[in-house]
């Protein structure tokens, strides 16, 4: 779907609105509700990847972290041995950050043991909102909160279970790109589309 013309949208994405693929990621997938538990897995190590980053510079490395991480299937990255993790770390199209790649492979052991536990990594993750969207409404240009008292739940529980790289901040960026929150402003054309599903 195209978006009306002279679309609004929110003011963070008016910041870089020059870059076609931030632009699309705003229009297409920020804030859509997701229950794809390999979509979440690559959502969870992309989020990762991209503390003290730019989302705009994980955007462009997206394509090919999915090729390097194998799609982002969980259970092919949990069994990642040394010699992959040098081969990633040796990778310029990642982020390259001994850290950030060994998290990855200990948060997809992490996760298929959620997925054991709960049925799916999207029944564990979505009852931290009771299974539906928090429609928040922000004004154009409000600040957004970095975290949440249940961003800052989620990270608690799953640094409880031994995951990596999922402070309270990266959990709410999490949250608010698998739509388990609605953040865009209330004069975003998303804002609209989005609170009527």
């Amino acid at each position: 779907m195209s978006p009306p013309p002279n679309a609004k949208r929110c003011a963070w994405c008016e910041s870089v609105i020059s870059d076609p693929l931030y632009v699309a990621y705003h229009d297409r997938e920020w804030g859509v509700p997701l229950h794809d538990d390999r979509a979440l897995f690559e959502f969870l190590i992309l989020e990762g990847a991209q503390a003290g980053l730019s989302w705009l510079t994980i955007l462009r490395k997206r394509e090919h972290y999915r090729a390097a991480f194998d799609g982002f299937d969980p259970a092919k990255v949990a069994r990642y041995d040394d010699g992959k993790i040098a081969s990633l770390l040796a990778d310029p199209g990642i982020v390259r950050n001994r850290l950030k790649v060994n998290a990855a492979v200990i948060n997809a052991r992490r996760f298929l043991a959620l997925q054991d536990e709960f049925g799916s990594f999207d029944a564990y993750l979505w009852r931290t909102v009771d299974g539906r969207t928090v429609h928040n409404a922000w004004g154009h240009g409000d600040r957004l909160p970095a975290q949440t008292s249940r961003s800052e739940a989620l990270s608690k529980d799953l640094s409880r279970r031994g995951f990596k790289f999922v402070g309270p901040t990266i959990c709410y960026a999490l949250m608010q790109a698998v739509g388990m929150v609605n953040d865009h402003s209330t004069d975003c054309f998303r804002y609209r589309e989005l609170a009527a599903t």
